[in-house]
């Protein structure tokens, strides 16, 4: 059994990441703003801010595996790249693991070719956030190397607008974009919440983004 704080344990991901823990026998706490609207026996949920040190602070006691499920919205847009700095500082040189939940616009479109942040026009009003996930992965890759993380960016239609079903599957690769046969890339928070789960229990992407899509 390994001991997980999701930050974010109540948003579209993090309930998911919650679930799954709890499912394969888990100690399971979710830290978040907002309480659950469909809570998971036997897992604990405190509700705060990661905004307060204290609340912070709480998240790296007693546990093995920290994830960050945490979206820069609300009063954490434009916080969340220091959130994440202090949680580097305290995980730093310890055993606990650090995961980070980003996003798409980072990948490679094809091997060695450009970002899909530069290849896709998106609202400018997602942009910021956007650009928070790139640089949550540059701070990671250039974090000292006592600090075992990974990063995990999803496909590139994830998120509650598109919510999908669970199948048990999914593929993986490291920077470069996955699509299937009609060129889209999409998962499912269920499915992307198994390899969440599979990487915490089997570590194979130890200070290395990976990319999650069916």
């Amino acid at each position: 059994m390994t001991r997980i704080s999701v930050l974010g344990g109540t948003g579209y991901a993090g309930a998911q990441i919650v679930a799954e823990a709890q499912r394969r026998g888990h100690d399971v706490t979710s830290f978040s703003r907002n309480a659950s609207a469909d809570p998971v026996a036997r897992v604990e949920y405190r509700l705060g801010t990661v905004l307060d040190p204290a609340f912070l602070g709480e998240s790296v006691r007693d546990t093995d595996v920290v994830f960050n499920a945490l979206s820069p919205r609300g009063d954490l847009a434009g916080h969340l790249e220091e959130v994440v700095d202090q949680l580097i500082d305290l995980l730093g040189g310890t055993d606990i693991r650090f995961g980070v939940l980003g996003g798409a616009s980072s990948l490679q479109v094809t091997e060695g070719g450009p970002l899909l942040f530069d290849t896709t026009p998106m609202p400018p009003e997602v942009v910021p956030e956007v650009r928070t996930g790139m640089a949550l992965l540059d701070t990671l890759r250039s974090a000292e190397d006592d600090l075992d993380w990974f990063y995990v960016s999803p496909a590139a239609e994830f998120g509650a607008w598109a919510p999908g079903e669970r199948t048990g599957g999914y593929r993986t690769s490291d920077d470069v974009l996955l699509v299937d046969d009609a060129g889209k890339s999409f998962i499912s928070a269920a499915d992307l919440a198994l390899a969440v789960l599979d990487e915490i229990e089997h570590p194979v992407h130890r200070r290395r983004r990976f990319h999650v899509a069916y």
